[in-house]
């Protein structure tokens, strides 16, 4: 090949998307999309959620067929068939939700799909520690994934699309997950693949990232390409408008004034001393009725571990395990069932494996919650009160879907956590527990669940918010709380909290 063939074979995008649909019970999650991918470069895919992100990427990586349209890679008409066959031309894809295999180590995980017709565990095990340590991830390649938590999944995700050595790798909400220590490193690594002539398509909800990492930017909105080029030309506010039709400064992350936080209703909740192996260690604190107790850590910090606890799915140690007081009353939940019907509702970090049935619809999956706090006594389902209580509550919510008997699985991410928050709310709880109740959630969604948050607040239920993101923690607290090393370490007013305060409380 002489060098004007060179010149022009990498001026050629590695893919080509032309006027690509696709549609779901005739109702089109993309429409009419055209979209470039240029060798070497990271490319932002933005936009709310159900603005057809996913479901672009997906065809690409041949999880999701196209109703219409053509795909070109390297030039070449395409229609991969499976993920597989996709990771086989160069194609690899970071999903949202994981889909490692849980009842295999990490190793077993990362060569899963390109084996050897002999294999030796322990070389295995070898070869993937080495692999993992070269990209900076702090991952046992012995562990077994079920017993890894949400950020460490993500990172042998990522370790294994990158191990295939693929052309193109698409990362959807790759750093969701992770701490900012582990993002610095997952950004050195992607410019680290760019440098190699490798493609990424990056989708993120943290718009800031977007700005730093990308060379181009791509914003959909309603399953449509709304704006395209690259990211020298765009802001924060220019990408929000694209996204939502309408600025979202003057709602999303604002500055709180004195006048606008809650004062301590009753306290409800009061925990002391409590313990959980090396997780939970002697913490302390108490929760009021009318207020939002936003509570902040590190990955590792305990945070979660301590709710759940509280909340019945975690059990505390048996001896000097510490004392859970609701209303004065001393409490030991061994079920999540028994904390729920007292008016303790836990909302999970993690909707895929915790929060939602997917091949379930709205209906089934909001009925669910009545179902688990053992509130519907009668054996025989009713399909009319199933279906009155999903109307009720997809129009509270505002959960957007064809119908009620809409699958979950088909949602976007905003809509299927609004699901999860749904069925907690059926319950009508006292104590109303969000661990990172925004994560992979788009601007707009944002909004509306922080205003749910706040309605719940108003109408005197005491709230929890446990997120990483400190500008959700800044906006939404009445209180802060600050978890480090299992045990709440430092308490904060918003009136004189600052990101620079909390975290270093979170670190020293």
């Amino acid at each position: 090949m002489d060098a004007a063939a060179r010149d022009a074979a990498a001026a050629q995008p590695v893919i080509r998307l032309e006027q690509i649909t696709k549609a779901y019970r005739g109702v089109p999650a993309v429409k009419n999309v055209d979209f470039e991918l240029r060798r070497g470069e990271i490319h932002a895919l933005l936009g709310e959620n159900g603005a057809g992100k996913s479901t672009l990427t997906k065809i690409i990586a041949g999880a999701v067929e196209a109703t219409s349209g053509t795909m070109m890679h390297n030039g070449r008409t395409v229609a991969y068939a499976s993920p597989s066959e996709a990771l086989d031309a160069g194609i690899a894809m970071v999903f949202q939700e994981t889909s490692l295999v849980p009842s295999m180590t990490v190793a077993q995980n990362l060569y899963l799909g390109s084996e050897k017709f002999l294999n030796r565990l322990r070389g295995i095990t070898i070869s993937a520690q080495q692999f993992l340590q070269s990209l900076n991830f702090p991952v046992d390649p012995t562990a077994l994934v079920e017993t890894l938590g949400a950020a460490k999944r993500q990172m042998v995700e990522i370790a294994r699309a990158v191990h295939h050595n693929a052309e193109v790798i698409i990362f959807d909400e790759p750093t969701a997950t992770l701490t900012p220590e582990e993002k610095r490193h997952f950004f050195a690594l992607i410019r680290r693949l760019k440098a190699a002539g490798v493609s990424i398509v990056f989708i993120s909800h943290a718009l800031e990232e977007a700005l730093l990492i990308a060379d181009r930017i791509t914003v959909l909105r309603d399953g449509e390409l709304v704006s395209t080029g690259e990211t020298a030309g765009y802001n924060r506010e220019k990408i929000i408008a694209a996204m939502v039709g309408r600025t979202l400064s003057g709602e999303l992350y604002r500055q709180r004034n004195p006048g606008d936080i809650r004062p301590a209703g009753r306290r409800v909740l009061s925990v002391q001393d409590i313990s959980m192996g090396k997780m939970v260690r002697n913490n302390s604190f108490s929760v009021f009725e009318g207020q939002i107790t936003g509570v902040f850590g590190l990955i590792g910090s305990g945070r979660t571990e301590t709710f759940k606890v509280i909340a019945g799915i975690h059990k505390r140690d048996f001896l000097r395990g510490g004392t859970i007081e609701l209303d004065d009353k001393p409490v030991r939940y061994v079920v999540p069932r028994e904390a729920v019907k007292d008016g303790i509702v836990y909302v999970t970090e993690d909707r895929k494996t915790e929060g939602i049935f997917e091949t379930m619809g709205i209906a089934e999956n909001l009925f669910s919650g009545l179902l688990a706090g053992g509130h519907e006594k009668s054996a025989i389902v009713s399909m009319k009160e199933m279906h009155a209580l999903a109307r009720e509550w997809t129009g509270t919510l505002a959960i957007r879907a064809i119908n009620d008997n809409a699958r979950v699985v088909e949602l976007s991410g905003g809509n299927q956590q609004k699901v999860v928050i749904g069925k907690g709310l059926v319950e009508r709880p006292r104590i109303v527990i969000f661990d990172e109740p925004t994560r992979g959630v788009d601007v707009g969604a944002i909004v509306e669940i922080h205003q749910i948050i706040n309605r719940l607040a108003d109408e005197g239920l005491a709230v929890v918010v446990i997120s990483s993101y400190l500008p959700e923690i800044l906006n939404l607290s009445d209180r802060i709380l600050v978890c480090r090393q299992g045990r709440i370490v430092e308490e904060f007013s918003p009136s004189e909290a600052t990101e620079e305060k909390i975290m270093y409380a979170a670190v020293h």
